[in-house]
């Protein structure tokens, strides 16, 4: 155990000394940081316009909304019901970005539903319910009270306007809040990927110019392995912390200086837009600070960063042994430090597998294949992470997180234990062109 240590020593205070590590630590948080601050500041700016389409069968608008044209959205009408599936398919429909569905119920329950091809801004969102609003408001004076349109919106309940992908009508895809998750599983792998390779180049660049036949004479094979996994996985998360510290900074700098709470939707008149419907100046301001504010509430509110954190630094730590003891024992049976590069697209390709299966989880929580690829140690961590963005917390599913670590840290585990055979029978080995024949020959050896 105490050679390990050293052999850890030495691996970590090599790799924070190097331009690379010192680099990485300050840029990436800077990249990250200007991604969010464009997100903030053209959040809002966004221009679209929309073909809409009104079901409104029992004429309840009267074929029309806006009394003057908007350049933003242009609504036409069809007096019948119409089937999201028919919308979706139909070759009449595709000239429209929108089916607006207006049922006879709308004037009771408030509530209605648009159906998108392409998720819209939240500014859109926001002019296309401010709109039909505004017109229902002008059916129900007309109908059912004697008070002038001004007087009603003064008592008048909101109506709600439900948008939904016309490929998910039923709302089950997840929101933006599983990207975020999504976001933090890229994340995992983009530093097991990052140290996974330096473990290779370690590995192989000491078995190259022989420097592993002088190690060896002090500390065995799998202390070595262990000593060179564990140093450089402490850089990898001394790095994380150092992108922890300052994107947390960032982020309150952001937030106090650059975007202050004066652009917060919450702080806006809402009262004073109803009743200046001729303002459009005023009512733009509106939609872009709560388009804006759909980014703030996602980075301020929504993301429970203490939570969030400690799930990813046990995900990371459970899939860097994993993958860190794949890019050892790889190394180990090396040939040449050239040699090897035709395992090492298999690997990559898995890492794109694992991506793959976070993004089909964000899409489809319920599909087929989101259990298998929730307890499958390759795809784990990025899947869990989105998982746990969508929310773990419902009819006691809360295990699930908890049984996929476990089963990461047995594969880390088993894969540290097939590694450490491959690395002590393998390391010393020179001069061979690596097959697959090796890997078992070696692994037979004790």
């Amino acid at each position: 155990m105490k050679n390990s240590w050293r052999i850890a020593v030495r691996e970590f205070r090599e790799r924070i000394g190097t331009r690379s590590f010192i680099l990485l630590s300050i840029l990436g948080p800077i990249i990250v940081l200007g991604l969010v601050y464009v997100l903030f500041a053209i959040g809002g700016q966004s221009k679209q316009h929309w073909n809409v389409l009104v079901a409104d069968k029992y004429s309840i608008l009267d074929n029309k909304i806006m009394a003057q044209e908007d350049r933003s959205v242009t609504y036409f009408f069809a007096n019948d019901y119409i089937e999201t599936d028919d919308f979706q398919l139909g070759k009449k429909y595709q000239k429209y970005d929108a089916l607006l569905e207006v049922n006879e119920k709308v004037l009771s329950n408030k509530t209605s539903f648009v159906f998108f091809r392409e998720k819209p801004s939240l500014r859109m969102q926001t002019r296309v319910q401010y709109q039909f609003e505004r017109r229902l408001e002008e059916v129900m004076v007309k109908e059912f009270t004697k008070l002038s349109v001004k007087e009603f919106r003064q008592i008048k309940q909101p109506i709600n306007v439900e948008f939904r992908d016309v490929t998910d009508p039923e709302g089950i895809v997840s929101n933006v809040s599983g990207w975020a998750g999504f976001f933090f599983g890229t994340l995992i792998f983009v530093f097991i990927f990052l140290f996974g390779m330096t473990i290779l180049r370690s590995v192989t660049r000491e078995k190259t110019n022989r420097i592993v036949e002088v190690l060896l004479a002090s500390v065995s094979p799998n202390q070595l392995m262990v000593g060179k996994i564990v140093g450089i996985g402490l850089s990898a998360f001394l790095q994380f912390v150092i992108w922890i510290a300052l994107i947390g900074f960032g982020l309150y700098f952001m937030r106090e200086a650059l975007f202050p709470d004066m652009l917060d939707a919450a702080k806006m008149n809402v009262h004073e837009l109803t009743l200046n419907a001729n303002d459009v100046s005023y009512a733009e301001n509106y939609f872009a600070a709560r388009e804006y504010n759909e980014f703030v509430d996602l980075i301020y509110k929504q993301v429970q960063y203490t939570n969030t954190i400690s799930f990813f630094i046990l995900f990371f730590i459970a899939g860097y042994l994993f993958y860190g003891a794949v890019f050892a024992a790889l190394g180990a049976t090396m040939g040449s430090e050239s040699d090897g590069q035709q395992f090492v697209i298999p690997l990559i390709i898995v890492l794109c597998l694992a991506l793959y299966a976070g993004y089909y989880v964000l899409n489809y929580p319920e599909g087929e294949l989101t259990s298998l690829f929730h307890y499958m140690p390759f795809t784990a961590p990025v899947v869990v992470m989105v998982r746990l963005f969508q929310g773990y917390y419902v009819a006691g599913n809360v295990y699930e997180i908890y049984m996929t670590l476990l089963v990461l840290i047995a594969s880390a585990l088993g894969m540290l234990a097939i590694a450490s055979r491959l690395y002590k029978n393998g390391i010393l080995q020179f001069g061979h062109r690596l097959k697959i024949k090796h890997f078992f020959k070696w692994m037979k050896n004790t």
